[in-house]
C-alpha cells in the first residue's frame, strides 16, 4: 500500500511540473531556451529532498570524466539505496560532454545528467538543451558560494547544481615565507634583497595572458564587459581603474626583470621546484608538480596597495539536466543530491577538487589543508569566466596590451589600452 501510494504522489508530481513546465518537462523535445516553469507560480521550493519522490521505474544515465568514476560510483551507490533509482555511469571526458549533448540531447541519446564547465552554458541555454534548477533554486543559492551560482547561471535563471571551483592563487615557499605575504608592497620589499638574474632567482612570477593577468584589470574597478561581461557595449579595460591597474602592472617589472614572453609556465614550475621561485601565481592543476619536490602552502593573492583583494578569475564545474530527459525529477533529485556538502568533502577527499558549497569550504578538512584552504578562500574574492562568445576578441589584444606595457618602458598605459579597445570593438563589429 505504501509503495501505491508514494507511485500515485509521483504522478500526481509529474503531471503538475508538465503542467507548469509546458515542453520543457522532459517527453517532448524543447525548442526554445525558456526554463521549464513557464507559469506564475513557481514550483514549491524546499529544502526537504524526501519531498519529491522520482518517477515509477525511473533510472538514470550519468556522464561522468575517467578521472571522477570511482567517486561518482560511491555516489550513484547511495543515491540508488537512498531512492530506489538505478544509475549508469557512462565515461565522457568533462571537455566533451557539452558538445555530446548538442548532437545526442534531440535525438534521446545523452546522459540525463552531465558535468560541464560553466563556459558551456550559455550555448547550451541557446539550444533548449538544459533545464532550469527550479526546484532546488532557494536551496542551491543559500549553501553554494555566491560566485559559483553567478556562475552557473544564465539570463538570471540558475540551470546548474555546483560541484566544484578552481581559481588560481599564490603558491609559497614555506622555507622562504614562513607565513604568507599579503601585499604587493610586502613582496616588492622582499624582492629588493631575494631577486638575483645572475643566480636565476625571483620572487614572484605569473604568466603574462589575460586569465593570469585579470586581477590588475578587475581590482581597481577595471572589468571586461558590462553588467556582469554581458553588455557588449560597456568595455571597461580602458576606465580609470583599469590604467591604475596597468600602472602598477609596469611598476612591477622592477622586481621581475624579464621580459614578459619569457615567463611561461614551464620556466616558472622549474624555477619554483628548484627553489628559486619564491612565490609562484597558479592554480590546483600544478599541485601534482610540486607535492614532492617543494615545502609550500598556498595563500590569496596579494593584495593592493590600497588594501584592495586581489580578484580572480574562476571556473565551476556543476552538474546539469538535459531537457531531453524521460526523468525530469529524478534527474533534478539525482543532481542537487551529489551537489550537497558531505558529497562535496568526498569528492574533495577522493580527488582533491575544490568544494563550491560553502559549509564545505568552512569544514575542519578543508580549512586545515594548507593547500585548498587558500584556493577556496581566493575563490570568494573571483569572477567566473565570462560565458559570451565575443570574449574571444579580448584574449589575443589584452595579451598584447599586457606585454607592451610590460616590456617598452617608454609605453604610455592610457595610450596602449586605448588601442586595445578599439582593436576589441572593431573584431566584434566585424562579425
Amino acid at each position: 500500500m505504501r509503495q501505491w501510494v508514494m507511485g500515485l504522489v509521483s504522478v500526481v508530481l509529474v503531471l503538475s511540473l508538465s503542467a507548469c513546465g509546458g515542453s520543457n518537462g522532459g517527453n517532448s523535445s524543447p525548442n526554445s531556451s525558456q526554463p521549464s516553469n513557464t507559469s506564475d507560480t513557481p514550483p514549491a521550493s524546499t529544502e526537504n529532498e524526501e519531498e519529491y519522490l522520482p518517477e515509477p521505474g525511473a533510472k538514470l544515465t550519468v556522464w561522468e570524466s575517467q578521472e571522477q568514476v570511482e567517486y561518482m560510483e560511491k555516489i550513484a551507490a547511495e543515491f540508488e539505496k537512498q531512492y530506489g533509482v538505478p544509475v549508469k555511469l557512462e565515461v565522457v571526458a568533462g571537455g566533451d560532454q557539452g558538445t555530446r549533448l548538442a548532437t545526442d540531447g534531440p535525438s534521446k541519446l545523452a546522459a540525463d545528467v552531465l558535468t560541464m564547465p560553466h563556459d558551456q552554458i550559455a550555448q547550451a541555454v541557446k539550444a533548449g538543451l538544459l533545464l532550469p534548477n527550479d526546484l532546488f533554486e532557494d536551496e542551491t543559492r543559500a549553501v553554494m558560494e555566491d560566485s559559483a551560482i553567478k556562475a552557473v547561471s544564465y539570463d538570471g535563471v540558475l540551470y546548474g547544481y555546483p560541484k566544484s571551483v578552481e581559481t588560481y592563487a599564490m603558491y609559497y615557499n614555506k622555507d622562504i615565507f614562513p607565513e604568507a605575504p599579503k601585499t604587493w608592497d610586502e613582496i616588492i620589499s622582499f624582492a629588493e634583497t631575494y631577486t638575483d638574474t645572475k643566480q636565476n632567482k625571483y620572487a614572484i612570477m605569473w604568466e603574462f595572458v589575460g586569465y593570469y593577468t585579470y586581477p590588475f584589470v578587475s581590482t581597481l574597478g577595471g572589468y571586461f564587459f558590462g553588467n556582469d561581461n554581458t553588455d557588449l557595449t560597456d568595455i571597461g579595460l580602458n576606465n580609470e581603474g583599469a590604467v591604475q591597474g596597468f600602472e602598477l602592472l609596469k611598476s612591477l617589472k622592477k622586481i621581475l626583470p624579464m621580459n614578459a614572453g619569457d615567463v611561461s609556465y614551464d620556466v616558472k614550475t622549474q624555477l619554483f621546484q628548484e627553489g628559486k621561485l619564491a612565490l609562484n601565481i597558479d592554480g590546483p592543476w600544478s599541485i601534482a608538480a610540486f607535492k614532492d619536490k617543494v615545502n609550500f602552502g598556498v595563500a590569496p593573492l596579494p593584495a593592493m596597495s590600497n588594501g584592495e583583494v586581489s580578484h580572480s578569475f574562476s571556473g565551476v564545474k556543476a552538474y546539469f539536466v538535459n531537457s531531453y530527459t524521460e526523468y525530469p525529477i529524478a534527474s533534478r533529485l539525482f543532481s542537487n543530491f551529489a551537489a550537497n556538502k558531505e558529497n562535496q568533502l568526498l569528492n574533495y577527499q577522493m580527488t582533491g577538487a575544490i568544494p563550491a558549497n560553502k559549509e564545505a569550504g568552512e569544514d575542519p578538512t578543508i580549512k586545515n589543508d594548507p593547500i585548498i584552504s587558500g584556493f577556496f578562500e581566493q575563490f570568494s574574492h573571483s569572477t567566473p569566466m565570462p560565458t559570451i562568445g565575443e570574449i574571444n576578441a579580448v584574449w589575443d589584444p589584452l595579451q598584447a596590451a599586457f606585454r607592451t606595457i610590460w616590456d617598452d618602458p617608454k609605453a604610455d598605459v592610457k595610450t596602449t589600452l586605448d588601442t586595445m579597445v578599439d582593436t576589441i570593438k572593431t573584431s566584434i563589429s566585424s562579425k
